[in-house]
Parts: structure tokens; C-alpha cells; sequence
């Protein structure tokens, strides 16, 4: 792509864009906040309230790469944990948007649904709070109600608004929808389980098959109708009823009636009935009842498409990212706002775009940053005479980690952000090997980070789709009281006191030791004393401790035919060590080399040559130590240059295997066979034992399973 062709691709694809958004606003900190920083309507930090309130933002379409940020999850060895975190914050859903008529106005309301085919079974309309339309269609005597209600949303989080467990509440606009497939007039309320950010801040309330309505419809009284029956039923029947819910029913909880505001409609009989959400077979929907769900969704959007009335539609969870902080601290936007209204980028040449020096730093309170304070920064002459505006909000933490492994690549180009040649090498075959994080970062940095790269990959500024290959979360190492380690528990763990107690090898060892790599696990002073015991046994194998000698043990001598089992117990362990650590099993390898220590202490003459492979093997995990070992062997250069050591495949069999004998499930005693004996010779084995002919008790046996290396299980 030549610069001209990649100049007119950023102008057709530009992704930042200024619009009004709903904010979670904290006067007294004078900030926006994110979501996750606002507890119960209090910021996190101070216990101060926040409120939602518009405010002028920079956006990044995120949105535009939402179907590339699901489908190319495929490409990368990710815990599935993660994968599905992404792709259900992304949140894909298809569907229909449905147009209702207003029932006295000429406005429209639209809906996004996910389940088109129970347009039947509507039987009200709820709003968020912010939509635009909840001013125009409140009648008089609901102003006051309304207008009370949005306030109190506006004091909560949208994480507040979508919990599950919390209860729902809601009130009426005093106003009606028509509902397309039926022209029943449906009342409309606002409730704050409905967010203004996802679809079009509206849906269609479908009690009896969605669990949110449900609660909304039985806490309210309003009615519910099943038009989605079981599979497996068979033909409901129906009775009479009111359409307030107030039927007897059959059984099935549904009675027929007359609803308020005319029409007719199937009431709630039984508060007892859960809804039903899955697929089923259509009822009480007209001409389409006996269609099973996936056949009705597609003739009901092409009668919607018929009648103007719909479309078929993709819709995303995911929302366009919110780039724009009130603070000093971070990167600032090289924009100018000028004097006729426009926005426009400072010429290249002056990149970067520094922060003024300033005294003060705390927000202004009013929406703006520390910045707007900067005059002589922030005034910029022009050309024609007039005086532009500097942007003063900064952009976010994340601006900054979306791409900074791209700038490791190469740190001190002055002249480009990294040299492309550099980039393909580090970077093939599919971006960055190894990345080893938190979840905590599935849906943010790691998110943003992907968005970020692949449109670095569209400018072809990246050789790869995706940055990072492989990722591996790590557990959390918690206080000795099994809790998270805090100040105020009194838990937190030092490690200069660590280090200066055992030394920086115990420290790095025990915690390769603790546990799986992924797993959280409690720290332990038991522990680095055990951990510190085995490298202080390593130390003793090489060095005695009155002359700080090599130890006369350790002689330059091959291997005889009395150290078998030592030599064989070597490269098994060299093989364990090297393919843990290829899986991060740090903690098993660590075991191994355990066993091996254990093992060569025990003996009287230890060959150099076994020494030195040990030392190779463990100097990954303690190189300090190993290192010293290493010079006190008579070797000048480092160990770290020093090659890993290869394991002989037939030396890493086992000449014998010890296996389990069971005698009706229960172990009877354990033998030693030949590695590659076959089953007949381990049968004998294991019916010669003394402790199994005992358990016998002269009975026969009615069969003997031999599992191959494990055990041998006699049933009677």
C-alpha cells in the first residue's frame, strides 16, 4: 500500500469521532469514572456519589472490528475461559429490529429482539431512562413519577442497573405501543434493567419467556402470554379468564381475557410458573402457531420486511470505547479545536506532543482537565489570525499498553514507532510467543489491545492479525491465611525480607514451587524453609562446607555399572525438567530434581559429568546458586551460555515397574516386573504374591485385569 493509498485508508476508516455520551460523573473528584469503579452509586475510591450525566467525549469505533474480534479468537491458543469472557462482552446477537407505532404520535419506537418469533406474547414496552422519547410520551400525570425514577437511575452504575439478583423496579409513561403482528395496544414503561448504551435503549417486554420480564410482569401485575410451548408438551388447552391474570386456567397458568385499553389478551393465571426461554413450538400466534422457533423467526422478519415494519439484524453488546479522561496524566490528543468549529490534527512535524509543566493538578470539577488551566499551552495562533484550542481531555492508561510490546521491538527509533523489518522478525509467525497476565485483563487491556492491532494490521503496519499467541493466566499468591494479600489484613508478604533471610534463589524457587502456574495459592514460610533445605542439600553435593572445596565425593570418573540406577535416574529427570518446563509445570520439575538430589546424596562416589548435567538443570530455576556451583567446578565461563543437557531416549525407560495388586478392588500388595513384561508373566507375578494368596483364601479367581503400568485388580 503506498502512502497516498494509506492516507485515503485512514480517511475512509477514521475510528475516533467526538459524540454526547451517558458518563458516570463524580463531582467531587471531578472525573469520569469506569463502571467497575462505582460501588452502590459511591466511587471506589472516597465513597462519593456518582452520578450519569452526558458529557462531550472522544470514541473509538470498537465496534467496527466486533465480528473480527469473535471470529479470529480461533487463531490463538487462549484458556476457552477467556475466549468466551471476549466473545461474550462482545456479545453477538442476530435477530430482528422491530418499528411499534405509538399509539396518539407520529413517533416511531424501535427494538432490537433476539427471539422475533414471540412478538405474539408482548405485552409491554419498557424504555431506559435516558432514552430521548420517555420526555415526549409521558403523559401529565406520570411527569412526576418519571421524572423521579430517572433520577435515581442516574445515580447508578450500569453494572448496578444489570445485576441479576437485584430487584426490578420501574413505572409507567402513561403511554402505548401497537404492537406490528397483532395491532394490540401494549403499555410502555421505563425501568433501569434496560440500558440506553445497548441496541436502541428499548426492548419488547415478553414475560412468559424471559426471565427479567417475568420478574418486571409478576412484580407489576402486567399480564403474560405463552407463545412459545415445550417441545415435548402436548396441545395446551385454554380457559377463560381476565386479562389481568385473574383466570382460572387449565393448569397451564394462561387464562383468556379482555385487556385494559381495549383488545384482547392471555393473562397470568398462577404466579407459580417460570417462564420459558428456550425453543420450542409456536401457540397463540396467529397463523404461525405449529411452527417450530428457527422456522417462525425467519417468516415472521420476512413479514416484518413486508410490511416495512422490521429487518433482519445483527446487534453487539459491545459498545464504542470511551477514549477521553479530565486529568493531566496521559497521553494528550495532538488536536486543535479553531475558532470556525473545526477539529484538526497538528502537522506531524511536531510530534510528539508534550504536557505542560504545571502546578496544579487536580481536576476543575466542571468536566474539564487540569489543562484548560494552561493558557500558554493551550491557546495556539494561526495562520489567518485567529486563536484555536488545544483538546484538554487525555487520553486513558490503555492508549498507552495497547501497543507497547510493539515498541519493545525497538525502543530507540526516533524517526517511527518501530522498524517494519524488526516487527516481522520478532513478531512471525503469529505475533507475540508468550503472554503471561491476569484474567483480570480479558475484557479491557487484552481486548483493546487486540482491537488495537488489527487495525495497525489493516494500515499494514503489523505483519500479524493477532499480538498475542499464546496466553497463560497466572494465579494469585495470597497471605498465609488463605485470604488476598491487603495492608489492612496484615497479611502482605515482603520479599527483602524474604530475599534477605533465604536469598533471592529460595524466593524464585518456592514460588515456581507453590503450585500450578495458573492456580491461586496461599504463600507459606514452611515453605521457603523447605524450598531453602533442598538448595542448601544441592550446595553440600558439590562443595564441602569445612574447606568450601569441591567435595571429594565428586570425582572426574565415568559412570561404572554401580551407578545404573543414578545414571538412568538423571536422564529421566532431564527429560521431566525440560518438558515441564515447556508446559510450565515449574512446580513438578522442581519435584524431580527433589527426588534426584535426594537420590545423589546417598552416594559415596558422584561423577563429575552427573554433577555438572544437575547444575545445567537447575540453574534456570536458582541461577545464583547454580552459578557458584558451576565456577567451583573449575569452569571459567558462564553458566548461563552453557547448552541444556540431552537425555538418552533408551536410559529414560524404566528397566522395572513397581505395580498395584487389588483383590476385589481393595490393595493386597505391590510387585516389581520387568518394564516390558507381558501380561501372562504379570499375571503369575501377581498371583504368587504371599499377601495376595492370603486374601484369596483359596478361592479362585473369576478374573484378572491387568492395566498396563498401573495395576493388576484379581476379582473373586
Amino acid at each position: 500500500m503506498s502512502e497516498k493509498e494509506k492516507q485515503q485508508f485512514i480517511d475512509d476508516h477514521r475510528l475516533a469521532y467526538e459524540a454526547e455520551v451517558a458518563v458516570n460523573w463524580c463531582p467531587e473528584l471531578g472525573t469520569v469514572l469506569a463502571n467497575e469503579e462505582v460501588i452502590g452509586g459511591l466511587s471506589e475510591r472516597g465513597s462519593f456519589p456518582v452520578i450519569r450525566k452526558p458529557m462531550r467525549q472522544w470514541m473509538l469505533r470498537i465496534t467496527k472490528y466486533a465480528e473480527r474480534l469473535i471470529d479470529d479468537l480461533k487463531d490463538v491458543d487462549w484458556p476457552e475461559s477467556i475466549k468466551k469472557l471476549q466473545a461474550d462482552w462482545i456479545g453477538k446477537s442476530t435477530g430482528a429490529e422491530v418499528c411499534f407505532k405509538l399509539a396518539g404520535f407520529d413517533e416511531e419506537l424501535w427494538v432490537f429482539t433476539t427471539r422475533p418469533d414471540t412478538l405474539f406474547g408482548a405485552t409491554y414496552m419498557v424504555l431506559a431512562p435516558e432514552h430521548r422519547l420517555v420526555d415526549i410520551i409521558t403523559t401529565a400525570e406520570q411527569k412526576t413519577a418519571v421524572k423521579n425514577y430517572c433520577a435515581d437511575a442516574a445515580r447508578k452504575s450500569d453494572l448496578d442497573r444489570t445485576d441479576l439478583a437485584k430487584e426490578k423496579t420501574g413505572v409507567f409513561t402513561g403511554a402505548y405501543a401497537i404492537n406490528p403482528v397483532n395491532n394490540e395496544k401494549i403499555p410502555i414503561w421505563i425501568s433501569d434493567y434496560v440500558l440506553i448504551s445497548y441496541g436502541t435503549g428499548a426492548i419488547m417486554a415478553v414475560p412468559a419467556h424471559d426471565d427479567r420480564d417475568f420478574a418486571f410482569a409478576t412484580k407489576y401485575d402486567l399480564p403474560v402470554v405463552q407463545v412459545v410451548q415445550r417441545p415435548s408438551e402436548e396441545e395446551i388447552g385454554y380457559g377463560r379468564g381476565t386479562g389481568d391474570g385473574a383466570g382460572e386456567g387449565d393448569g397451564s397458568g394462561y387464562g383468556y381475557g379482555s385487556a385494559p385499553g381495549g383488545g384482547d389478551m392471555w393473562g397470568r393465571g398462577r404466579t407459580d410458573i417460570a417462564c420459558f426461554i428456550g425453543d420450542g413450538i409456536a401457540i397463540n400466534s396467529g397463523q404461525f402457531s405449529g411452527l417450530k422457533t428457527p422456522v417462525f423467526k425467519e417468516k415472521i422478519i420476512a413479514r416484518l420486511e413486508e410490511k416495512s415494519a422490521g429487518r433482519k439484524a445483527i446487534n453487539y453488546k459491545l459498545r464504542d470505547w470511551l477514549f477521553s479522561r479530565q486529568r493531566y496524566w496521559g497521553e494528550p490528543f495532538p488536536l486543535l479545536h479553531t475558532a470556525d468549529g473545526c477539529t484538526i490534527s497538528i502537522s506531524q512535524e511536531k510530534l510528539p506532543l508534550v504536557l505542560p509543566e504545571l502546578d496544579k493538578f487536580k481536576p476543575t470539577g466542571t468536566g474539564e482537565s487540569p489543562l484548560a488551566a494552561a493558557a500558554d499551552w493551550l491557546n495556539v495562533p494561526m495562520p489567518d489570525g485567529t486563536i484555536a484550542k488545544r483538546e484538554t481531555n487525555t487520553m486513558p492508561q490503555w492508549a498507552g499498553s495497547c501497543w507497547y510490546y510493539l515498541r519493545y521491538i525497538d525502543p530507540a527509533n526516533t524517526q517511527k514507532g518501530w522498524d517494519s523489518d524488526k516487527e516481522k522478525y520478532w513478531m512471525s509467525p503469529a505475533g507475540v510467543d508468550l503472554y503471561v497476565g491476569g484474567a483480570e485483563h480479558a475484557v479491557l487491556h487484552l481486548l483493546y489491545s487486540r482491537f488495537w492491532h488489527k487495525f495497525l494490521f489493516d494500515l499494514g503496519y503489523v505483519s500479524t492479525r493477532e499480538p498475542f499467541h499464546k496466553l497463560i493466566n497466572q494465579g494469585m499468591i495470597l497471605g498465609e491465611d488463605g485470604q488476598k494479600m491487603s495492608k489492612s489484613r496484615g497479611n502482605v508478604v515482603n520479599p527483602d525480607k524474604v530475599i534477605a533471610d533465604y536469598g533471592a534463589d529460595s524466593m524464585r524457587l518456592y514460588e515456581m514451587f507453590m503450585g500450578p502456574l495458573e492456580s491461586s495459592k496461599p504463600w507459606s514460610m514452611q515453605g521457603v524453609e523447605g524450598v531453602h533445605r533442598f538448595l542448601q542439600k544441592a550446595w553440600r553435593i558439590v562443595v564441602d562446607e569445612e574447606t568450601g572445596l569441591v567435595d571429594k565425593s565428586v570425582q572426574d570418573v565415568a559412570p561404572d555399572e554401580s551407578a545404573e540406577s543414578e545414571i538412568r535416574l538423571l536422564h529421566q529427570t532431564i527429560k521431566k525438567v525440560g518438558s515441564d518446563v515447556e508446559t510450565f509445570g515449574f512446580n513438578t520439575a522442581i519435584s524431580a530434581m527433589m527426588i534426584f538430589v535426594n537420590n545423589l546424596g546417598k552416594q559415596q562416589i558422584k561423577p563429575k559429568s552427573v554433577v555438572e548435567k544437575f547444575i545445567l538443570i537447575l540453574s534456570p530455576f536458582a541461577p545464583h546458586i547454580a552459578e557458584e556451583l558451576w565456577e567451583k567446578l573449575g569452569h571459567t565461563g558462564t553458566i548461563a551460555y552453557e547448552n541444556w543437557p540431552e537425555y538418552d531416549a533408551e536410559l529414560v525407560k524404566e528397566k522395572e515397574i513397581e505395580l498395584a495388586v487389588q483383590v476385589n478392588g481393595k490393595i493386597k500388595d505391590k510387585i516389581i516386573v520387568p518394564a516390558d513384561a507381558d501380561e501372562e508373566l504379570i499375571k503369575q507375578k501377581a498371583l504368587a504374591s504371599e499377601k495376595v494368596i492370603a486374601a484369596l483364601a483359596g478361592k479362585s479367581p473369576r478374573k484378572v485385569i491387568v492395566i498396563k503400568s498401573r495395576l493388576v485388580n484379581i476379582v473373586l
